[in-house]
């Protein structure tokens, strides 16, 4: 920022005859003088060390547009080097696009002077000066406004009409290159006019007029979409850069994004408490009985300089909120059902990923996992690119039952059998409030997102357990992409883990060893084509089968091993060892 006293010392100096008036510098203007005006005005310059628009002038003759101290200096032709804050280095923004010969000039001309009375007096509901529609070149065509978008060199290749009262009701006239894009900002030359000093960016040309007739120098575009097509390197060379949009969620996201582009200088404005829904100045202006420039004067100095940061005071809250949620809670994470491993890893928490032998039983044990946890009312999302939605319902009533899954289709039950089945059905139907099998072949990061987002607003629930079944599923560009884009999976389900605070359960293949085989010890190594693992995954697990899973079974427990290979917080080593109870599809902890 250019130091205060180094702007009020070149003004004094280039205003010789100028006076103090509380915080304005007072001079006959030199801009009037040299264009021989008959009655020459006055400048005025305004020089309040604790004002954002400290160094700003204009001529009260009108002879010039207003502007700070590097637009004075243009126009007096001095010396850049005399100039404070001039950077010799400093790069100048240069907008790619030709300029065609023909402009609307004379039509420009022609609807200026279609203004009648009744054109001028709807501007002066919203205190709008005949003096500042002249100077804007406000027209009207015999029925809509007309708002010249005049470029950087003087010249206005496209016009935006638009019908009075009805903002909503308008269309471009000139060239379709001008309509959108860099280009559709009206009263553009103010960002060369304000290098070094405050401006206002904001949205409808009626709401820029309004600010003029206030003083404020401001662009503006057609509507909060245009936002997205403004480069932040055009507003470098401005120290403060205030943005008034319409009190709209749509309008607020436009802005917040344009901010974050234009960085700490961006100062989004707060409309008032109570302020109507989708209103902007213009509705404020209207209002005989509320004083919008008092208004507008509040909300610039209360605006903060944009930051994607949270305030202090939001972090310590949501962190309260965080401790006072898990309070009284005998695990840190959610629980799984099974005791030992409960007890090793403290409950599920963060990325836990499991992985295991061909047909091991992987998929079984995250169905009764997660299904367990959906019971204690704790919303599920199941990625599922493996069994089926059916399969894993089918199997659920067989675990609870204690029939398998032939006697369920047979229909040849006894009456208990019956009963115990009626009982199961309708716990199914009350956990499936809170679980969700998701079948998306095009699934996205961003997708599953909304997903948690859904699931938690249906639910009423901040605690979320997510299951992929299987890393190796998930959706990838093509095959050749199949090791950069389970990383990059992994590096989603990490932001999306931070973000969301939720808990996931995935499983991933094994690669098998020079043998042939996978094992009997499994380590972070066994884990294929996924070198992330060992960075992305809060707990790395194997659970390996101490029999023949490609064998025929019938006579053999089958009994597997649970390892932990690597985690955060747990011990690695030996959790437990689980029988899967067939056929039920169920898994005992020994």
């Amino acid at each position: 920022m250019i130091p205060f006293e180094q702007i009020k010392a070149f003004y004094e100096a280039h205003l010789p005859q100028s006076m103090w008036k509380g915080h304005h510098l007072i001079a006959p203007c030199p801009f009037c003088q040299r264009n021989k005006l008959e009655q020459a005005g006055r400048i005025l310059v305004q020089l309040d060390p604790e004002s954002y628009f400290r160094g700003y002038f204009r001529c009260l003759n009108g002879c010039v547009p207003g502007g700070f101290h590097f637009h004075f200096a243009r126009l007096l032709d001095l010396e850049n080097r005399n100039v404070p804050g001039f950077d010799p280095d400093a790069d100048i923004y240069a907008l790619n696009a030709p300029l065609p010969s023909r402009h609307l000039g004379h039509e420009l001309d022609k609807n200026a002077t279609l203004m009648g009375r009744e054109q001028y007096d709807h501007f002066a509901r919203f205190g709008i000066s005949d003096t500042t529609l002249k100077k804007m070149r406000v027209g009207f065509n015999g029925r809509y406004l007309v708002y010249p978008y005049v470029q950087e060199n003087g010249y206005a290749y496209a016009a935006r009409c638009v019908l009075p009262d009805r903002e909503e009701d308008h269309f471009w006239h000139g060239d379709e290159a001008f309509f959108s894009g860099e280009t559709a900002i009206y009263n553009v030359r103010d960002i060369g006019r304000c290098e070094g000093g405050a401006l206002f960016i904001t949205q409808g040309e009626l709401n820029l007029l309004i600010l003029n007739e206030m003083g404020y120098p401001a662009i503006a575009v057609a509507s909060a979409d245009a936002f997205g097509d403004l480069a932040a390197e055009r507003f470098s060379r401005i120290e403060h850069l205030f943005v008034l949009v319409a009190e709209a969620p749509q309008a607020r996201l436009a802005a917040r994004d344009f901010a974050v582009r234009v960085g700490f200088k961006a100062r989004i404005l707060a409309w008032p408490p109570n302020f109507k829904r989708g209103a902007h100045l213009s509705h404020l202006a209207a209002e005989a009985s509320k004083d919008a420039k008092k208004t507008v004067h509040r909300m610039v100095q209360q605006a903060k300089a944009f930051s994607p940061f949270n305030t202090p005071q939001k972090e310590r809250r949501q962190f309260q909120e965080f401790l006072d949620k898990e309070k009284g809670k005998s695990l840190l994470g959610l629980e799984t059902g099974f005791s030992k491993m409960d007890l090793h890893l403290e409950g599920l928490r963060g990325i836990n990923i499991l992985g295991g032998p061909p047909k091991a039983g992987k998929s079984c044990f995250f169905m009764q996992i997660s299904t367990e946890v959906a019971r204690r009312k704790v919303p599920v999302i199941y990625y599922d690119f493996e069994n089926g939605r059916h399969k894993i319902y089918v199997r659920t009533l067989v675990r609870w039952t204690n029939l398998a899954e032939k006697e369920l289709r047979s229909g040849a039950m006894s009456a208990a059998e019956v009963q115990v089945l009626e009982k199961a059905q309708a716990e199914l139907e009350t956990m499936l409030a809170f679980f969700r099998v998701v079948n998306d072949r095009q699934l996205t990061p961003d997708t599953m997102r909304r997903h948690i987002a859904f699931i938690r607003h249906e639910t009423r629930k901040d605690d979320v357990l997510i299951v992929v079944d299987s890393l190796h599923k998930l959706p990838f560009k093509d095959l050749t992409e199949r090791r950069t884009g389970i990383d990059s999976w992994l590096r989603q389900l990490e932001a999306i883990r931070d973000e969301q605070h939720a808990c996931f359960l995935v499983i991933s293949e094994l690669s098998r060893g020079k043998g042939g085989g996978y094992g009997e010890k499994p380590d972070l190594s066994s884990f294929k084509e996924s070198g992330d693992i060992e960075y992305s995954a809060d707990n790395a697990l194997i659970l390996m089968p101490g029999w023949d899973p490609m064998a025929p079974a019938a006579d053999q427990q089958r009994k597997s091993t649970l390892w932990v290979v690597a985690s955060r917080e747990a011990s690695p080593g030996r959790v437990a060892e689980y029988v899967l109870e067939y056929p039920y599809w169920r898994f005992r902890e020994l």
